[in-house]
Parts: C-alpha cells; sequence; structure tokens
C-alpha cells in the first residue's frame, strides 16, 4: 500500500555531493589529517554521525568527531551558493504530487540546509513534509530517516528516490522499494547491487519515465 514518495535530497534533487565531499576534506584537513576526495565521495550519502568514522577511523572520531562536523558545517556554507537544483526536480515533485504520491523529502541535511533547499526549488508547497538530521538519532544508511518520514504524514507505506547506495541500503533496511539516480556518481551496477529496483541517470530521464518505475502510481489503502 504504498502511498508516499520518499525523496533524498542532496545529490538527488539538488547538485551538492562534490561540495559536501570538498568541505569534508576541509574539515579534515583542519585537524591536520588529509583524506583523498575520491574516499570521501564515496561516502557522501552518509550521514555526518556515520561518515566521520568511516572515512577518518573510530579513533578521529573519538578525538575530533563533533569539532570535524561542526567545521563541515561552515566549510559546506561557504559553499552553498554555489548549489543548483537538477534539471526536473522540481518538476518530478510536482507530478508525484499531481499522481496523488503524500510527497516528503526525506533529507539527513542540517535543517539550514534543507531550509534553502526548499526555497531552492521552489517546494514548499509541492511537498506535505520533509525531515532534516535533527529528526532521527542514526542517519542513512540507517532505515530511521524514511520511517520518521512515512510517520510524519502518516504514510501507509513508499517509494524512496535517491543517488547513492547509501540511500537504497537505508530504503532495503526499512523495508520499502527504491529507485535511484546515478546523479550521485555511482554506476548502475553499484546502485542495483545495493537494491534499487530501476536506476535513471537523471531526474529529467526519471519524470519521462515514470509510468515505467514504481512512482507510476500510488497504491489505494
Amino acid at each position: 500500500m504504498a502511498d508516499t514518495a520518499l525523496l533524498d535530497v542532496d545529490g538527488t534533487l539538488v547538485d551538492t555531493n562534490y561540495q559536501h565531499a570538498l568541505a569534508w576534506f576541509r574539515a579534515f584537513r583542519r585537524h591536520d589529517l588529509t583524506v583523498p576526495i575520491w574516499r570521501i565521495h564515496r561516502a557522501i550519502g552518509m550521514g555526518g554521525d556515520q561518515l566521520v568514522a568511516s572515512v577518518a577511523g573510530d579513533e578521529f572520531e573519538r578525538s575530533h568527531g563533533d569539532d570535524a562536523r561542526e567545521a563541515w558545517v561552515e566549510e559546506f556554507d561557504r559553499l552553498l551558493s554555489e548549489v543548483r537544483p537538477f534539471d526536473g526536480a522540481r518538476d518530478l515533485i510536482a507530478e508525484l504530487g499531481r499522481r496523488g504520491w503524500k510527497v516528503v523529502l526525506a533529507s539527513s541535511g542540517k535543517g539550514k540546509h534543507v531550509d534553502a533547499f526548499l526555497d531552492l526549488l521552489g517546494a514548499r508547497e509541492l511537498c506535505e513534509a520533509w525531515t532534516s538530521s535533527d529528526d532521527a538519532e542514526a542517519t542513512k544508511p540507517a532505515p530511521d530517516l524514511f520511517q520518521v518520514a512515512l510517520q510524519r504524514v502518516e504514510g501507509s507505506s513508499g517509494v524512496v528516490l535517491g543517488d547513492s547506495t547509501w540511500d537504497v541500503e537505508a530504503a532495503a533496511k526499512a523495508g520499502l522499494p527504491a529507485v535511484a539516480v546515478r546523479t550521485g556518481g555511482y554506476s548502475v551496477e553499484e546502485l542495483r547491487d545495493a537494491g534499487a529496483e530501476v536506476v535513471h541517470d537523471s531526474l529529467r530521464g526519471l519524470v519521462d519515465a515514470l509510468d515505467s518505475t514504481p512512482f507510476a502510481a500510488p497504491t489505494p489503502s
């Protein structure tokens, strides 16, 4: 009984993954740690609560995790004006609503960044709800944010849209099907291996092919 469209934001609706990778690189450099940017990029899509230990190790997390996360916010804030929505992002949100889906932006970003992206997308009036990192104890690949997003609109079940393997894995843990776009830099094979039912190269391509995806129409309750 899927009635809710759960849309990741960073890297899916707005083009932020490389800004995030650079912001994390600079945050780690504040502590004299150089993590190759390609390695950071492979972890983008995780929440900051999990990314630090994943790329910098448990010892760094214990010693500097909170400071690194604060530094990442500061560094990303400097890049925020460069962020742009992906072609088709607003059209997708509007079309899902037109088809009868409850649309929730299931973001693990900071609240102020989610607010900025809502304005950038002009999406406040198109969504029934949205989340941020403040809404769950554990972020992706944990399923918590998708579960919270469903509860927020009293949805019976949902379909997830994301750009990373972390989104797809979180959807699977929540028992939800996932559609993926390659805007995060992951290959078709990686996204399918993680569990994505459908993979598209772009949001515009997804909008044009919605009828052949789990987003074709919500299931009546």
